[in-house]
């Protein structure tokens, strides 16, 4: 199986539907204020820190910059400063994979995520276990996801917080739950969910989810992009923003907007229009995405992200003590 944890390389679509992909940003530049433009790295990052893989420089940072908070650069091309730490512990929500310390993010998107876990009994969730946010200060990260650089994406199991709290052990150890029916990379595989496992439960916290106004797009398997086009019979304007991707079937990716107080945050191009259940949706659940070309030459490993290619503010919330 496949598994893009939240984040891959963007793949070119060979269908004539126009897909906003998580490397489809404005066309407008991003500006860089006067006091965060460098010609040469600060004194009190290493003199060749600009050259550096940003991940190694960043993954090693436990704690947030001390700054005004804000989103630098795109999802996967940036940082984020003043960050705040989702609480590990909440009368509706529990964070899992304590040892990553990628429990970070604007406060933009902690407010977000505490209002969420706060309307999922209502739904019939007991609750949310949030996954991944940002490491303290963004960035690159030093293993799995291309994105959650800027404070801004969260990941939200696909499993309802249980009626005990869980110990440091159990969220290392206890694993998501797949709502696949089976491979998707079988040749006429059923790209759908498992019926045993998905529930109009799910759908009804990923909708509540998608409503909110701060959401830019959240990003769910395929086969759960069926499920929801079949779920919703009323109002379909949510849907515009769940879109289909790789992976993302034990949990769902959610995105915010650049928020406000972050001039230099770069937003994606707006989704295309429609609910996205149509010819689009019957690419991903094609084979064409999915099985395997036997005679397709390796993908070339990408070079990793430098801090130069960076927004020059984060070389500032990099330096911070």
């Amino acid at each position: 199986m496949r598994l893009h944890n939240c984040a891959t390389a963007a793949l070119t679509l060979a269908i004539g539907v126009a897909l906003a992909t998580s490397t489809a940003w404005a066309a407008s530049p991003l500006p860089i204020a006067k006091p965060e433009s460098f010609s040469v790295a600060p004194a009190s990052l290493p003199a060749d820190a600009l050259t550096k893989p940003a991940k190694t420089l960043f993954g090693t940072k436990p704690t947030p910059a001390q700054l005004p908070a804000a989103a630098y650069g795109t999802y996967s091309k940036g940082c984020v400063a003043g960050a705040q730490a989702m609480p590990i512990n909440g009368p509706t929500w529990q964070v899992m994979r304590l040892s990553r310390n990628r429990n970070w993010g604007h406060p933009a998107l902690v407010d977000y995520l505490k209002d969420l876990a706060n309307d999922a009994p209502a739904l019939g969730w007991n609750g949310l276990l949030v996954g991944d946010l940002a490491q303290p200060r963004g960035g690159p990260m030093t293993s799995g996801h291309a994105s959650h650089q800027i404070g801004l994406d969260a990941d939200i199991w696909l499993r309802p917080m249980p009626n005990k709290r869980y110990s440091r052990w159990e969220r290392e150890n206890v694993s998501a739950i797949s709502m696949l029916k089976g491979n998707m990379e079988l040749p006429g595989a059923d790209r759908s969910v498992d019926p045993q496992r998905w529930t109009d439960t799910h759908a009804r916290l990923i909708r509540r989810a998608a409503q909110d106004p701060r959401v830019a797009r959240i990003f769910v398997s395929p086969a759960i992009k069926k499920a929801l086009c079949e779920f919703e019979t009323g109002n379909r304007d949510w849907l515009r923003t769940v879109r289909a991707w790789w992976g993302h079937h034990y949990h769902f990716h959610v995105r915010l907007k650049c928020p406000e107080g972050s001039p230099q945050c770069r937003n994606q191009a707006a989704p295309p229009r429609g609910d996205g259940c149509g010819a689009e949706l019957d690419w991903w659940l094609s084979d064409e995405p999915w099985v395997p070309d036997p005679n397709a030459k390796p993908a070339k490993p990408k070079p990793p992200v430098l801090l130069q290619d960076l927004p020059n503010a984060c070389r500032r919330v990099l330096a911070q003590p």
